[in-house]
């Protein structure tokens, strides 16, 4: 192999003409990049303290290599002279657009700046040298990008934890802005098992399922559970079914929507508490609506459950008159024979179908179907264990 022919005469001239090399690169960025032009005044001069530093670059790496000293590689510093901020308002793309009117206008200046002799070998290096500034510049932004993708797993994951937590609403607020959350309505919040690995890679997946698809999500794994944040999905259930691939085995509970993400906790409380009661209904449909385990979330002690059954069920039963709550217990009593229950009632079978049915209209339940059934009973019993149940109000 060739030896290198020695550049010093050269260098030496090009680190004279460092200041005006990187002017005259900003002035050609200017003339023929329209997106730089509109860049705010600090970042065009972060851009041109960039070029100088380049250039500089360029000094140092040709003079190892006039020496045979250190490594050909261009170090990433050449673009420690800029703020990391910097590399989310220019992408990569751009960058390599800037990279490379620097080196066309420094490869412009050669038949000047080049000693006599010298142009050829000034000119391969600058071309070998605009290369591997190109590959600094890819793993500045690879880096940029794992760390602001690392940060932002973090603050996911800040953000379901203040959720679960119920934290308030400012701290979710602060939270879901630095991730660009734009809150939209309505939200709610889905729990299943994480599918194990590297929270980044779980996180990804489901990203991933949900761009393609147009959702809006915030996703966290908290323990061995996998939490997501659904924002402007009207039917939640439809949406969790297209990211069921993102969960592992087991129960996938969805909370109740709720306007925004201030709301957000109610949702997270209800798919929580669902998600751990989920276990005693093992024929449930995957995914689940919290508010079909009502009757497993109360007898695991969730108070809200309890709530809900207490004053939504068995109490609009009671505030009907009495006779619905009378029908119920014949029924059941009766083995949910309607025949068995008109005779303990003394009424036609046609008049207790009646009566199922006004259930059923009051409450969302069906008493004819032994899911609801088994509902309706958790309810009463709820209700008539609790002193502060609302009492049967007779009828006149």
């Amino acid at each position: 192999m060739t030896e290198p022919v020695p550049l010093e005469a050269s260098i030496r001239a090009i680190e004279r003409a460092a200041g005006a090399l990187a002017t005259a690169s900003v002035a050609r960025m200017d003339e023929t990049l329209p997106w730089f032009r509109e860049l705010p005044a600090d970042q065009r001069a972060w851009v041109m303290l960039v070029a100088q530093t380049g250039v500089r670059g360029l000094v140092e790496w040709l003079r190892r290599r006039d020496t045979g000293t250190g490594t050909q590689e261009v170090s990433d510093e050449v673009f420690d002279a800029a703020p990391r901020a910097l590399a989310r308002s220019i992408n990569l793309q751009q960058t390599v657009q800037l990279i490379r009117i620097t080196i066309e206008v420094s490869e412009e200046q050669v038949h000047r700046l080049a000693a006599k002799g010298e142009e050829v070998a000034i000119r391969e290096a600058v071309l070998t040298f605009s290369r591997e500034v190109a590959f600094a510049a890819a793993r500045v932004y690879a880096r940029a990008a794992e760390t602001r993708g690392a940060w932002d797993a973090r603050l996911q994951a800040l953000l379901v934890d203040a959720l679960l937590r119920g934290d308030s609403s400012d701290v979710l607020a602060s939270r879901a802005a630095a991730l660009g959350w734009a809150d939209p309505s309505p939200v709610s919040v889905t729990v299943g098992r994480s599918p194990g690995g590297e929270a980044s890679a779980i996180l990804h997946t489901v990203y991933r399922i949900a761009r393609r698809l147009g959702l809006e999500i915030l996703g966290g794994v908290h323990g061995d559970r996998l939490v997501v944040v659904l924002g402007g999905v009207t039917d939640p259930f439809a949406a969790t079914e297209k990211l069921l691939v993102g969960f592992g085995e087991g129960p996938v509970v969805v909370g109740p929507s709720v306007p925004s993400l201030d709301e957000a906790a109610e949702s997270a409380r209800a798919a929580l508490a669902g998600y751990r009661a989920a276990p005693a209904w093992p024929a449930a449909p995957r995914p689940v609506a919290a508010a079909d385990l009502l009757p497993e979330r109360a007898l695991a002690g969730d108070g809200e459950a309890r709530r809900i059954l207490r004053q939504d069920v068995y109490g609009a039963l009671a505030r009907s008159g009495g006779e619905l709550l009378e029908t119920l217990d014949a029924f059941f009593a009766a083995g949910g024979v309607l025949e068995g229950a008109a005779r303990g009632l003394f009424v036609h079978p046609n008049t207790v179908r009646y009566r199922l049915r006004r259930v059923g209209e009051i409450t969302g339940l069906t008493p004819l179907t032994p899911r609801d059934a088994f509902a309706l009973r958790i309810a009463l019993t709820i209700g008539r264990l609790d002193p502060s149940a609302t009492p049967v109000i007779a009828s006149s």
